[in-house]
């Protein structure tokens, strides 16, 4: 599908994929790109939605949900994520694009409703505690509906398939964060906190 991006951010990112395979068709330099989607998993920064809502619910702070919370992600565990830019890089063919994703879409809104049971399970909370916990929030400018990755020319090619189901990585995504608290304090403090106040205000 050719690209179309419809914000800034996401241009910025498209225009970088026709620098790279502009080089390698004038030049002949031998280059690989690869497109992912949505990652999850340890040492992820809490901007980003799964560690911001594992934070925010081990706080009870507010969850700020974009719009109605009806965009469509797919995720991948981020381990997956490095075997398969591994596999790329030694196996794949020069010049070519391979797309990389978990073939694992979900609305916003039944993530975080996933995210609220596994939370109030594991913290001892009575089950539907964090979800009260939701606040839909203004949605961004040219904020995409959907993201979709079809991944599969990386797995016929190059043998490639994500090794964990979305739930037990998320679960395993949500035991690592429980357990390292301190990480987590060291990250969010200072001008962070005026970073997330500015990029999630209420409606």
């Amino acid at each position: 599908t050719a690209y179309d991006p419809h914000s800034p951010y996401s241009a910025s990112k498209a225009s970088s994929d026709h620098f790279v395979r502009a080089y390698h068709d004038t030049f002949g330099l031998p280059t690989l790109v690869s497109n992912c989607s949505n990652n999850y998993g340890s040492f992820q920064f809490p901007e980003k939605l799964i560690p911001l809502f594992i934070n925010n619910i081990r706080n009870n702070r507010p969850l700020p949900v974009y719009g109605k919370g009806e965009n469509i992600r797919d995720w991948l565990w981020v381990e997956d994520h490095a075997r398969a830019i591994d596999v790329i890089f030694h196996q794949g063919k020069a010049g070519e694009t391979y797309n990389i994703g978990g073939h694992n879409e979900w609305k916003n809104i039944d993530l975080i409703r996933l995210m609220c049971t596994i939370m109030d399970r594991k913290l001892g909370r009575e089950n539907g505690t964090s979800e009260q916990l939701i606040n839909y929030v203004k949605d961004r400018a040219g904020h995409d509906l959907r993201y979709a990755i079809d991944s599969t020319k990386l797995q016929k090619e190059l043998g490639w398939v994500p090794s964990l189901q979305f739930e037990e990585g998320l679960e395993k995504t949500i035991d690592w964060y429980l357990e390292n608290e301190a990480w987590l304090k060291n990250v969010t403090s200072g001008d962070y906190q005026n970073y997330y106040e500015e990029q999630y205000q209420k409606r």
